[in-house]
């Protein structure tokens, strides 16, 4: 699916701002046939969640309603005009003026509508968007949706950070010809010191008219042509893209009619080649070393809001430490989020959001497993084709992003049991069939141990999520490091892939201190992420080391949580622990070897 952008055939409006708002019990009569009677307005993008002093809309469980009027500007005349949800989270429904005009499930990836037919140029339309944060066994992530004997709802999940809900992301309203680009695949590769682009486009319509292709560099020289809807270009002595150094070329595409220009579209692209060759992951012909974090969208009263300033400032801190990569953990981010990253040479693990597949975990701890994870009754063929839709869906988004090096398709699901496997298998050859020029991972948790796990081999790296010393082995470093080293080498020589922490840290209360050994200080954390380094530097197919997590993050409530999850370096807020200094000194380091 293209991102909605500007050029010289093309215009959009960003709705961001403030809606009418409220909750599905208090929106009577029917929000889609009048204006919704209710006193809150909601800013968009941001989670709802917080932004309240309301302890009913903080958990709140099922639908609520946005609204707003919007003119459609006067010059769109003739225009196809699309209405975008950017992301609803977890379902989401459209209504202009009484008309739905679209339906959506899956709370991280976009969707769209044509509303040509009912939002003239001109005019003022009313738009409604309904957003239901309701999660079962069926939806990815999945939960479960409680009734208490006081008659209240309450939604359980296993995935352990706070279900924020509402339109985290952007509207917006664009136009577009009627004869146009409708998308656009480009897949890069390096061959000596050429660069190699393969285009492929997808015009809506009409079936006679001509595709163009102007592939410029940075300066707007062009450096290869093309004709024809499907093709390939060689760029001699190209300028790559790689880790460091975010260097964009731009393929511009214009469907053409007689001598009429019909569209342009102006897709930024990188040129680059990934490819993993036994243990080791290569960018360019060249290994790279993952340094980084697993993060989260999520910061104080915007939730998982999209925010223009915190993104720039976690790239900055990130900068700041050495760091070169991060996972989108555990849902596909904001796309401004990989824009950012293509320019500025960031590497990122891409990752749907199928967390909570495993009964036997929630909130880091292992439980006793009463059922199988992978059945009828649980996570079940349903589940299965709502998984398949969110690869599908993460993949048309962003497949031409170059900071995008491989898809992770699920995190910490179980991976022994019998019925793992078959789940799995049929996702993992979707997977390779929509992409095949990216390699493929998923994030491994505990109890899948290299003798027992059902899935690695179906997959081209081996990602583990350990907490040795944390969750294992509480507060004993020299026994974890022992084990930690042990199960290493054992994945190592079983299966000769490489091999990337996608997690590992500890829970660190800002500003407690201890002489000794004492877990939640800061010296704990600092020390548990030295002895993990210790082992990584000996263990020759460890290619990545992704802290978890990179700031402190909201969950839900419980005994374990004190006011979230604090295994970030920096505190929500971005205040650096005394780990983020240690982790700056080792990957600065790492950086100018």
């Amino acid at each position: 699916m293209l991102k909605p952008l500007s050029t010289i055939t093309r215009e959009q409006i960003v709705l961001d701002g403030l809606w009418l708002f409220a909750l599905d019990d208090d929106a009577r009569p029917e929000p889609w046939t009048t204006t919704l009677d209710t006193p809150l307005e909601a800013p968009v993008p941001a989670s709802y969640n917080d932004v309240f002093a309301d302890q009913e809309i903080h958990d709140h469980v099922g639908w609520v309603w946005y609204q707003r009027t919007v003119r459609v500007p006067r010059g769109w005349g003739g225009e196809r005009v699309i209405l975008r949800v950017d992301a609803a989270t977890h379902e989401g429904v459209v209504y202009v003026g009484d008309k739905r005009v679209a339906h959506h499930v899956g709370g991280y990836t976009p969707f769209e509508a044509d509303v040509t037919d009912i939002a003239p140029a001109g005019e003022e339309v009313r738009i409604t968007i309904g957003v239901n944060n309701e999660l079962t066994n069926e939806t990815i992530p999945p939960g479960t949706i409680e009734v208490s004997e006081t008659g209240r709802r309450k939604q359980r999940y296993r995935h352990d950070f706070y279900n924020y809900a509402g339109l985290a992301r952007s509207v917006r309203l664009y136009a577009v010809p009627e004869v146009r680009v409708a998308d656009v695949t480009v897949v890069t590769d390096v061959a000596g010191t050429t660069g190699v682009v393969e285009y492929e486009v997808t015009v809506a319509g009409a079936e006679d008219v001509e595709v163009r292709v102007d592939l410029r560099d940075k300066d707007g020289r062009t450096v290869g042509t093309g004709v024809g809807a499907r093709g390939r270009l060689e760029v001699a002595d190209a300028r790559l893209w790689q880790p460091g150094e975010g260097y964009l070329h731009t393929l511009v595409v214009d469907v053409v009619e007689g001598d009429e220009l019909r569209d342009r579209y102006d897709l930024p692209i990188g040129i680059r080649s990934v490819r993993v060759e036994g243990a080791r992951f290569l960018i360019n012909g060249e290994p790279f070393h993952f340094r980084g974090f697993g993060k989260h969208e999520d910061s104080a009263i915007r939730g998982r809001g999209f925010d223009n300033a915190l993104m720039v400032h976690d790239f900055a801190l990130m900068g700041w430490m050495g760091a070169n990569s991060f996972r989108t953990s555990h849902y596909p981010y904001a796309e401004e989020f990989l824009d950012y990253a293509d320019r500025h040479g960031i590497v990122v693990i891409d990752e749907t959001a199928a967390v909570g597949l495993n009964l036997g975990l929630g909130g880091g701890f292992h439980g006793a497993v009463t059922q199988a994870s992978f059945s009828p009754t649980m996570f079940n063929d349903r589940t299965r084709e709502a998984h398949a839709r969110g690869i599908r869906e993460l993949i048309a988004r962003d497949k031409n992003h170059p900071s995008v090096v491989m898809w992770s398709i699920a995190n910490e699901p179980e991976s022994v049991e019998e019925g793992a496997r078959s789940y799995f298998e049929p996702l993992v050859s979707l997977a390779r069939e929509l992409d095949p020029s990216r390699p493929l991972t998923y994030a491994n948790e505990y109890r899948g141990q290299f003798h027992n796990d059902r899935l690695a081999d179906l997959f081209d790296v081996i990602c583990l999520n350990r907490y040795y010393g944390w969750y294992n082995e509480t507060a004993d470093l020299e026994l974890a490091a022992k084990r930690l080293e042990s199960e290493l080498r054992g994945w190592e020589s079983t299966f000769g892939k490489p091999i990337i922490i996608t997690e590992y840290g500890a829970d660190t209360l800002a500003g407690l201190h201890a002489v000794g050994v004492q877990a939640w200080s800061e010296e704990f954390q600092v020390a548990l992420l030295r002895t993990y380094h210790e082992v990584f530097d000996r263990v020759d197919a460890v290619i990545g080391e992704h802290v978890w997590n990179f700031a402190d993050f909201q969950t839900s409530q419980g005994v374990i949580r004190v006011d979230g999850n604090k295994k970030g370096v920096f505190t929500r807020d971005r205040r650096p622990k005394a780990a983020a200094h240690e982790l700056r000194a080792r990957w600065l380091a790492a950086a100018t070897d």
